[in-house]
C-alpha cells in the first residue's frame, strides 16, 4: 500500500500543502517502511484544470490514498474515478499525517471539500424604450434588460439586471408644445374633466367605506 501526501517540499518532514491541485510536491510513502518518493507537481502553475492534471499524475503512480488539506470538485471526480481514497483536513508534516492515518485519526472524505476556483466570466444586457404624446398628453414607455454572468476565480456570479417596469405616466408629452394653443387648452380641459371624475369616484368609495 502507498499513500500520497501533498507537501510544500519533497521530504517526510515537509509541512503539508493544503492545496491538492496546486501543491508543490506529492510525497508518495510506503506506510510500513516509510520509504518515499518525492514527485514535483507539474500542474501547480497550470492556468486551469490543475485538479484534473494532478489527479491523473497520482492515479498513474498507483497510490491507494491521498492525504491533503482540501479537494476541489475536479480533483475529487478524477481521484474517485481511479478508486483512490481521499483524506482531507490533515495538518503538520508528511510524517505526522501518515502516522495519524495509520492510527485511524484521519477520515476519508465523501465529496469535494472546497468549491471550484476557476471559471469564465461573461455578461450582456440590453434595453429599450419608446414614448408617444398627443392631445392633452398621453405617454407610454417600456424597456427591458437582462444580464447574466459567471464569476472568475471563486468570485460570486453577478446578478442579473432587473427588467424595467412599464411606465404608467400620464404626464403631458413634450411633443404637445408644437401644437396650436387652442388644441393644448382643449387637451388640458379634458384632463381636468377626467381628474374630476376620478376624484368623484374616490369620494364615493370613501363614503361607502365610512358607511
Amino acid at each position: 500500500m502507498t499513500i500520497c501526501v501533498t507537501a510544500t517540499s519533497g521530504s517526510l518532514d515537509a509541512p503539508i500543502d493544503p492545496r491538492f491541485g496546486r501543491c508543490a510536491y506529492f510525497v508518495i510513502v510506503d506506510p510500513d517502511t516509510m520509504k518515499f518518493e518525492a514527485v514535483p507537481n507539474q500542474a501547480a502553475g497550470a492556468m486551469g484544470g490543475a485538479g484534473i492534471q494532478a489527479g491523473q499524475t497520482i492515479a498513474n503512480k498507483g497510490v491507494e490514498a491521498v492525504i491533503s488539506g482540501n479537494f476541489g470538485p475536479n480533483a475529487y471526480q478524477t481521484l474517485a474515478a481511479a478508486g483512490i481514497k481521499m483524506v482531507s483536513g490533515a495538518y503538520g508534516t508528511v510524517r505526522e499525517a501518515v502516522e495519524m492515518y495509520k492510527r485511524g485519526k484521519l477520515g476519508v472524505t465523501g465529496g469535494a471539500t472546497v468549491a471550484a476556483h476557476a471559471g469564465a466570466g461573461a455578461g450582456m444586457g440590453g434595453g429599450g424604450g419608446m414614448g408617444t404624446g398627443m392631445g392633452g398628453g398621453r405617454g407610454m414607455g417600456r424597456g427591458g434588460g437582462m444580464g447574466m454572468g459567471r464569476g472568475m476565480f471563486g468570485m460570486q456570479p453577478t446578478q442579473s439586471i432587473p427588467p424595467v417596469a412599464p411606465s404608467t405616466s400620464t404626464s403631458t408629452s413634450t411633443s404637445t408644445s408644437t401644437q396650436p394653443v387652442d388644441q393644448r387648452i382643449q387637451g388640458l380641459e379634458r384632463q381636468m374633466e377626467d381628474l374630476g371624475e376620478e376624484i368623484k369616484k374616490i369620494k364615493r368609495m370613501l363614503e361607502d367605506l365610512k358607511g
